[in-house]
This record gives C-alpha cells, sequence and structure tokens, in this order.
C-alpha cells in the first residue's frame, strides 16, 4: 500500500467521448494532483493521447501493468492501458455503444485494483448511463455497478460540497416510484450508512438530520402519511441504537440549518430533494461519495458534457476535488 501521505489513487477514464480523458489530464498537469497522490489513470492511451494535442499539454504516458513499478513524476502520465477504443472512429461528443462497453471495463478493472488493495482509492470520470445500459451493462449508473462488483448489499450515494453533506434514501429513478420505496427499512439503511459516512471524517457521533418527503413533513397526515407511517419508526429505531437523529424535518428549511452547522449529514428521501440545494452551493466542485463498498470511492458531480468534448473548455475543478476528497479519506481510513 501506498503511504498515507501520497496515496495511489486508480483514475477511471470514463466515456471515451465525453469529457473525462480532458479534466483528467488538466487535474494531473496544470493542476499537479501528483503533489498530494499518485494518479494511475485506468483507460486507453490513445485516447489521452489524442485530448492532449487537443488541450495543447505535453506529458510524457507512462503505461504501466503493476501497481508497483516506481511512480512517474511531474510531467508524466501513468495509465494502466486496456486499449479498447477504436482511435481512428472515435469522435468527441458522439457516443457509442462500443464506448459505453469501454467505461464499463474501465470501472471493473478499477476495483479488481481496489478490492486487492493495489490502489488507495477509486475516483471515477463520467459515465452515460443511457450509454453503458445500450451496451448492454444494466445499472443505473456507476454507484450500482461498483456495489455489485465489491459484492456489497448496503450502500448509499453520498455529495460533499458547499458546506453540506448529503445521503440519498432513494437515487436513479422516476419521481412517481420514489413513494413506493420510502420504507422504514430502507429509511434505516440510510441513516446507519449515513452514521457510517462520517466515520471517513472523523466524527464519531454525527448530528443526522432526516428530511421528509412531503410539504411541510405532512403537516399531521394532511399532506401525507410517509412520515408518520414510515420515517419515523426508522427514526426512533435508529436512536434505539444510540444514533443521533432528527424528527423528519421539512426540507425547504431543513438545508439551510444544514449549511449554517446544526447538522454533520443530512439524509434526503429522493435524488432532486437533496442534490439540488448542494448543487446550487457547489455547482462544478462538489464530490460524489459511495459510502458501504470495501473501498473508498469518489466521483465528479457532472456527466459526460458531449456538448463540450474535445473543445479544451471542460473544467477539472470537480474532479480536483474528488482527488482531494479521496485522499483526505484514505488519511482518516489508514489512521
Amino acid at each position: 500500500m501506498a503511504a498515507v501521505l501520497r496515496p495511489i489513487i486508480g483514475i477511471t477514464m470514463g466515456d471515451p467521448a465525453g469529457i473525462g480523458p480532458e479534466i483528467i489530464v488538466k487535474a494531473i498537469l496544470e493542476y499537479d494532483i501528483n503533489k498530494i497522490c499518485r494518479p494511475i489513470v485506468i483507460g486507453d492511451a490513445g485516447v489521452i493521447k489524442n485530448i492532449l494535442k487537443t488541450c495543447k499539454l505535453s506529458a510524457e504516458i507512462k503505461t504501466i501493468k503493476k501497481i508497483g513499478n516506481p511512480p512517474a513524476g511531474t510531467g508524466k502520465i501513468e495509465i494502466i492501458d486496456l486499449n479498447n477504443v477504436d482511435i481512428k472512429n472515435l469522435k468527441a461528443g458522439v457516443p457509442g455503444k462500443t464506448c459505453g462497453a469501454a467505461a464499463v471495463a474501465y470501472i471493473k478493472r478499477a476495483a479488481e485494483l481496489a478490492l486487492s488493495k493495489e490502489i488507495d482509492a477509486v475516483t471515477t470520470a463520467p459515465i452515460n448511463k443511457e450509454i453503458i445500459n445500450a451496451a448492454g451493462f444494466k445499472y443505473p449508473g456507476h454507484t450500482e455497478l461498483l456495489a455489485e462488483l465489491a459484492g456489497t448489499k448496503d450502500f448509499g450515494l453520498m455529495m460533499v460540497g458547499g458546506g453540506l453533506r448529503v445521503i440519498l434514501v432513494t437515487t436513479h429513478m422516476a419521481l412517481k416510484e420514489v413513494f413506493k420505496h420510502i420504507k422504514k427499512n430502507n429509511v434505516l439503511r440510510t441513516i446507519r450508512l449515513a452514521h457510517k459516512a462520517m466515520g471517513y471524517f472523523q466524527t464519531k457521533t454525527p448530528r443526522i438530520a432526516v428530511a421528509a418527503l412531503n410539504p411541510h413533513a405532512g403537516e399531521g397526515r394532511l399532506f401525507g402519511t410517509e412520515e408518520w407511517d414510515e420515517i419515523m419508526p426508522a427514526i426512533i429505531e435508529a436512536r434505539g441504537e444510540g444514533l443521533e437523529v432528527s424528527d423528519p424535518l421539512p426540507a425547504d428549511t431543513l438545508f439551510h440549518k444544514a449549511k449554517e452547522g446544526y447538522y454533520d449529514i443530512v439524509v434526503a428521501m429522493y435524488h432532486d430533494q437533496g442534490l439540488i440545494p448542494l448543487k446550487l452551493l457547489a455547482f462544478g466542485r462538489a464530490v460524489n461519495v459511495t459510502v458501504g463498498l470495501p473501498f473508498i470511492r469518489t466521483s465528479v458531480d457532472h456527466g459526460t458534457a458531449y456538448d463540450i468534448a474535445g473543445k479544451d473548455c471542460a473544467d477539472p475543478r470537480s474532479l480536483i476535488e474528488a482527488l482531494k476528497m479521496a485522499v483526505e479519506m484514505v488519511g482518516f481510513t489508514h489512521a
């Protein structure tokens, strides 16, 4: 394993037709992320070579097969080259099934390296969920794929940024399906994951806020009963386990209180409830963390951005923040 001061972070390249390759080379070369970690790209060397030309950047690409090799220095990019992209036919901003299959291959290889403890953490560049499904990989996203690869049943998506930490009870599903999944066991599982997640940040007794599903927390059952029937019973059981958990709180005021420091982490009931306030405060700088895996995984807060891919205008700040958080979490995990 790498030393705590300079952990080895495997960076998956994401969709080859998206902005993943660009933000990776910018993070490594322009922001010199090598100062805080040893970044190893898991992707396709040909794609990285092309993006260097597009961005008018110069670097030596060092392909490696084993992590144990001496690390590359400044101005070099280490890559585990899966060589699975047809460079001649690849067009930036134009995705296809082969790109989806390539992106999944990078994730699988990164998971193998993390599970075998050859790398300290995984940081992922963006994939396109529609494209990986078109390629035959039926997953809602990174989180579910990584959980299956790791054999993890209890996992969750946490976003960090703008002074907020938010973990979701439900993630990528139609809004009309959310109500079917707001059940006591799902809420309780997420509260427990919220408590576990704060262990990454050395918070032993986190103050966990639980967002209500309905306006005004149901207003005494006037606007819905989920708070009474499903959410509150989960909270009561969590309190019985010694966790510090709030009552279901109206979401329209909860996030302000969390931002002001009244709570350490928010359990949100669905995707947009939790991520709209967080991205309003930290768009382009937020970090996605998968909680419950046997290894650390962080990711960017944005998608493949096909509209700007290959145009040398992608902003790498979210990737840089994701790498910084992975380093921070490795330090706490090893402590």
